[in-house]
């Protein structure tokens, strides 16, 4: 079993912690990552894109100009696709572009993440994320305390009003609960700072 190191706010070591092997020190499938990040971002996309077709742009349906006789292609209406200002053809229209992958594959893919963020030493267990106040000022010294870099994700578990004030606004940070996190948060993010109790219930959860 991997062992962490858990440490306070002010970054000093109060103790360790072991890790399920199933989950933090699991083989990175880099092909499920990116199927769990793709499957993810399609769920994202609005789907509002959309073009006219001839029956929905402006302008008349009358025939321009007789079948035969004129010396000039036929043509029947100004909303045709193939002249200026008319409908398109085959354009985009609204749609969903989210699809479902089976659980076991995005379990495996927050297996594979995690254990990615243990291996390249981007991953920090904070004891508690007991703030003094909801100031964004003392949020901001934490992290700094914690070495968190310019993006951190930080994953508590329960009600933190002080934690959920405190980062909020601050550029760069995301607080998720342990039910929320997908492969997408924990490689987005420079580091992750779990909570000993968020730690915990990964392991519990997550363990094959």
């Amino acid at each position: 079993m991997p062992t962490v190191d858990v440490f306070d706010l002010s970054n000093q070591k109060v103790g360790e912690l072991q890790l399920a092997d199933e989950v933090f020190g699991a083989e990175v499938n880099e092909a499920l990552l990116y199927e769990a990040v793709r499957q993810y971002q399609a769920g994202l996309r609005a789907g509002t894109h959309k073009t006219k077709v001839r029956s929905e742009v402006a302008g008349s349906g009358k025939k321009l100009w007789k079948q035969k006789g004129t010396g000039r292609a036929r043509m029947g209406s100004v909303r045709s696709p193939i002249w200026r200002h008319g409908g398109t053809a085959h354009g985009p229209q609204p749609r969903d572009y989210s699809y479902k992958l089976p659980r076991k594959m995005l379990l495996g893919a927050l297996r594979s993440a995690l254990s990615a963020k243990v291996r390249d030493g981007e991953l920090k267990v904070v004891q508690a994320f007991n703030l003094a106040d909801h100031k964004t000022k003392g949020a901001m010294n934490a992290l700094a305390s914690l070495e968190a870099g310019r993006t951190v994700l930080v994953v508590d578990n329960g009600e933190n009003r002080n934690l959920l004030l405190g980062v909020r606004n601050l550029k760069g940070v995301t607080l998720m609960p342990t039910k929320d996190v997908n492969a997408y948060h924990l490689l987005g993010h420079q580091s992750v700072l779990l909570s000993e109790a968020a730690a915990r219930k990964f392991s519990e959860a997550l363990a094959k």
